[in-house]
């Protein structure tokens, strides 16, 4: 035996079925959405006022302010980054090195080419900072008592 299947034109029986199912049960769905999504279904459905422009500033790359601007300080980062930033706009201005657990003591290393990073300090900072490189932190000697050791020995603090 051989069936014939024709396309026929308008929406499958079906589908008519469920679409009609669906809009009779409209407000139940529309509330269950919003209990599961706390009232996010029903918030993304309303319609979104443009924001105007006035009194916007809007800004398209480059630099915010010259570097003679900057008020830089030396800051220890939560993941032992030491940097240069600057206190005006959060910015880092520089790596200076990192903190580095080596045999359960926190030891500073200098970021030269010698200690392995690819984007050292200036030959002038690494000279400065060069009796800084390999120091222990105690409990005597801590993160901010070693920023304000290289603030002191850059001019920065």
């Amino acid at each position: 035996m051989v069936e014939i299947i024709s396309k026929r034109d308008g929406p499958r029986r079906e589908d008519a079925q469920v679409k009609r199912l669906i809009e009779q049960n409209r407000s139940t769905i529309v509330r269950l959405a919003d209990q599961l999504s706390a009232g996010g279904y029903s918030a993304s459905k309303q319609p979104r006022q443009k924001s105007k422009g006035q009194g916007l500033i809007f800004h398209v790359g480059g630099a915010t302010g010259s570097v003679a601007e900057a008020n830089p300080s030396v800051h220890v980062s939560i993941n032992g980054r030491v940097i240069s930033k600057d206190q005006n706009t959060g910015r880092q201005l520089h790596h200076i090195g990192d903190i580095r657990d080596r045999g359960g003591e926190h030891i500073f290393v200098l970021a030269t080419k010698q200690n392995g990073y690819f984007a050292p300090v200036d030959e002038a900072v690494a000279a400065k900072l060069a009796e800084m490189d390999g120091r222990r932190l105690t409990a005597t000697y801590s993160e901010e008592q070693l920023a304000t050791d290289i603030g002191a020995k850059l001019g920065i603090n």
